[in-house]
């Protein structure tokens, strides 16, 4: 992870996912600048979804559900080691996620390019950053009833969802 001193520094780009500048996390989120992220979409070998309940600590978000592991790719750090890095530091998972889609995502909240991946998984999960309150293991139809119910990421969902909600 890049950081400048004990600051993690963000690459912010451009809509054609060119880096056009550098700057502390923080004022990432304080000015909703673009910048690249990952979500990996994590299935068991019976088609069950990995989803989490995300820490109250986080800087936007606090104590919403999750369909996706994931997060800001650093400064400087490709996609595919940001997706390594966040399976193994959200789930101590230890994986090469495939590719699926790519997209951007903009609300109030959050702007951003964002990379897709998905890995079936079928060990142990473990919250390795505290980042992660608590995990569950769902169906797709478990999902929709939770979705129903509890706040989840938008951004997830609107660049994963349709791969799961899918007919």
């Amino acid at each position: 992870m890049a950081k400048g001193g004990d600051v993690e520094l963000i690459d912010v780009v451009d809509a054609d996912d060119r880096v056009i500048d550098t700057v502390p996390r923080s004022v990432m989120r304080r000015d909703v600048l673009r910048h690249r992220a990952v979500f990996i979409l994590v299935r068991d070998p019976e088609g069950r979804v990995l989803i989490h309940r995300r820490s109250e600590r986080k800087d936007i978000w606090a104590g919403w559900w999750d369909i996706a592991i994931g997060g800001v790719v650093a400064a400087g750090e490709s996609y595919d080691d940001a997706a390594r890095r966040e399976l193994w530091e959200e789930a101590g998972i230890e994986a090469l996620p495939a590719f699926v889609s790519a997209g951007a995502y903009d609300d109030a909240e959050v702007s951003l390019i964002g990379r897709c991946y998905e890995v079936c998984h079928d060990g142990e999960v473990e919250p390795r950053d505290g980042e992660v309150a608590e995990f569950r293991w769902v169906s797709t139809e478990e999902l929709k009833a939770l979705e129903a119910r509890h706040a989840f990421l938008p951004d997830s969902l609107a660049l994963l969802g349709p791969r799961l909600f899918r007919a």
